[in-house]
């Protein structure tokens, strides 16, 4: 017989801590008693949710002159979507809405796919 510690030279020696299997991460092992496609380990990591009504580009100058009253156009037409963005990745499209004393966004298109927006849900 031979000895489980020492092995024979068949056998495979133990692997290194910093190998690349023991640095693989394994999602699964994070949620004990779930399934491998449950996602609920991360529910409660908080992501930036940002609302985009529009861009502009502008120079220096431009904003040095800026004061009380000043009106910067946007690149957004009247009525057309706002950008919904996750952690700075669009997601989705909506209109602005109010609530009462504050404003919210209807979604009316959800973005899924490549990083660019991908196809439609």
């Amino acid at each position: 017989m031979t000895d489980p510690n020492h092995g024979d030279k068949g056998s495979v020696p133990p692997k290194h801590p910093t190998s690349s299997a023991a640095q693989s991460f394994d999602p699964a092992s994070f949620a004990p008693g779930r399934g491998g496609d449950s996602l609920a380990f991360v529910m409660d990591v908080p992501v930036e949710l940002t609302i985009e009504l529009g861009r502009k580009q502008v120079k220096i100058g431009e904003i040095l002159r800026l004061g009380p009253g000043s009106v910067l156009e946007l690149d957004k037409a009247n009525g057309e979507p706002l950008d919904v963005y996750v952690n700075n990745r669009l997601v989705a499209r909506g209109e602005a809405v109010v609530l009462g004393e504050r404003y919210g966004i209807r979604l009316i298109e959800v973005l899924v796919g490549d990083e660019n927006g991908g196809s439609k849900a």
